[in-house]
């Protein structure tokens, strides 16, 4: 019996492509994928690429365009003093407004996880980022004026310097001349020379009826009192007459007394008594010895009113203008800080807790570096961001300190369209500021790359 063995029967192969259909598919599907890229590359050359180049071609002629003078412009950027100013304020821009936003977003998104309600003071925190650079340089223009009936900023400032050092009542009284009140050097008033027992009258003008205190009441009762023997009295009052017909020098029974006026009773140079008039401008020095003294008016009750800090002014615009800055983007910094110290292993955190480190210890030696990365990446982005501002100092800053405000990105628009119709040399300056940029660029790309391996 002979037996057969029986092969099973294998299926047959598949027929590979040929080599030429192979490259005809790989063709067909780099083509295809060229067509969908073709918009984004054409806009990416129209919109970035192509102004580029024209720019350091532009940065290479005269301001007419029609003169080639090679690096002339390059080197007219650094002797140019506005210029050199620009790259000085860039620099502080670059240093201080990251490193303050970056801390600021790092103990804001280590405190928010401690509070109820946190996703609330996040949105609070990040709605600025909702506003634009625009309307935003408009916010702070306001807030920053000078005048405390509309800069909100300095209302507050003057509001607590008055309640500690208070005001003046009277910045615009001045006494008449030959009326009894002499003008000292240090902007008081003196009197001649009164004994005990005796009266003075001192007239004041230049206040307007309707910027009297609401409590004043007609000085003519307080003027005809008499004082003691030990005693000198008087009154301090407006003289001024509404609707004419007074008598300078006397107090006419409808003109007001001045009260609140700080009175001193001089003696040999030194103050030796001082009192504050009452509603009717009625002052009285009592117990005084025998001699003669002089009524002195201090320079404290004309001074000029307190009207704040000069925000916009050539020392303090540009940290004015980095504070705006960091109104917009400090909730940009903690929400991305914020989604780092989320993915934080906790066994770490709780493990130190268990080991007896504090808070403090914590956050120093362990939250800190593991978000380095994250902490770096926000730090360089922002260093980017500092180097075109152009908006809020442009908005911000009044056009006397612009120049004291301005960073290469407002610079280059100056000399290029501002007025400067140096498009040569803005060009330049624009070409520099790529220059700037592009390092931290290329410094974020690979921190990307190395973190998504």
């Amino acid at each position: 019996m002979t037996a057969t063995l029986v092969k099973e029967a294998s299926p047959p192969a598949a027929p590979r492509p040929d080599g030429s259909r192979g490259l005809r598919l790989r063709r067909r599907g780099r083509i295809i994928a060229l067509l969908f890229v073709f918009p984004a590359l054409l806009l990416l050359g129209a919109l970035v690429v192509y102004p580029v180049l024209f720019s350091v071609g532009r940065s290479f002629f005269d301001a007419t365009g029609n003169e080639f003078v090679g690096g002339e412009n390059y080197a007219e950027m650094f002797r140019d003093p506005a210029t050199l100013k620009a790259i000085r304020n860039t620099a502080i821009w670059v240093v201080v407004a990251p490193t303050l936003l970056t801390g600021l977003g790092l103990i804001l998104a280590v405190l928010v996880e401690k509070v109820r309600w946190a996703t609330a003071f996040k949105l609070l925190l990040f709605m600025p980022m909702a506003v634009s650079f625009l309307a935003a340089g408009i916010i702070f223009r306001l807030a920053y004026d000078e005048d405390p009936d509309k800069g909100v900023l300095n209302a507050a400032v003057v509001s607590v310097h008055d309640a500690f050092t208070g005001t003046s009542s009277y910045p615009t009284a001045r006494a008449r001349d030959g009326e009894g009140l002499t003008g000292q050097p240090d902007g008081s008033y003196l009197t001649g020379d009164v004994r005990p027992g005796g009266t003075a009258a001192l007239g004041l003008v230049g206040v307007a009826p309707k910027d009297l205190p609401g409590d004043a009441t007609p000085a003519h009762p307080a003027a005809s009192r008499t004082a003691g023997a030990d005693a000198i009295g008087g009154v301090v009052y407006l003289d001024f007459t509404p609707g004419g017909g007074g008598r300078p020098g006397v107090v006419d029974p409808s003109e007001s007394g001045l009260p609140g006026m700080e009175v001193e009773a001089v003696r040999d140079g030194r103050t030796v008594a001082s009192t504050t008039t009452a509603a009717d401008g009625s002052f009285r020095f009592t117990g005084l010895d025998s001699g003669s003294y002089a009524l002195k008016l201090p320079s404290a009750n004309f001074a000029a009113p307190y009207d704040g800090i000069s925000w916009l002014g050539p020392a303090l615009v540009t940290p004015a203008i980095i504070g705006a800055y960091l109104w917009i983007w400090t909730g940009f910094a903690m929400v991305l800080i914020g989604a780092g110290l989320a993915t934080l292993p906790r066994d770490a955190l709780e493990a130190a807790r268990m080991d007896g480190a504090n808070e403090w210890q914590i956050f120093r030696r362990i939250t800190v570096p593991l978000l380095a990365p994250v902490l770096t990446v926000v730090f360089v982005t922002l260093v980017i961001n500092v180097m075109k501002v152009f908006d809020l100092v442009y908005i911000i800053a009044p056009g006397p300190v612009q120049e004291d405000a301005t960073v290469l990105a407002t610079q280059m628009w100056l000399v290029s369209f501002g007025g400067g119709n140096n498009q040569g040399l803005g060009s330049a300056l624009g070409v520099l500021l790529l220059l700037l940029v592009i390092p931290a660029m290329v410094f974020n790309v690979r921190r990307f790359r190395r973190s998504q391996r």
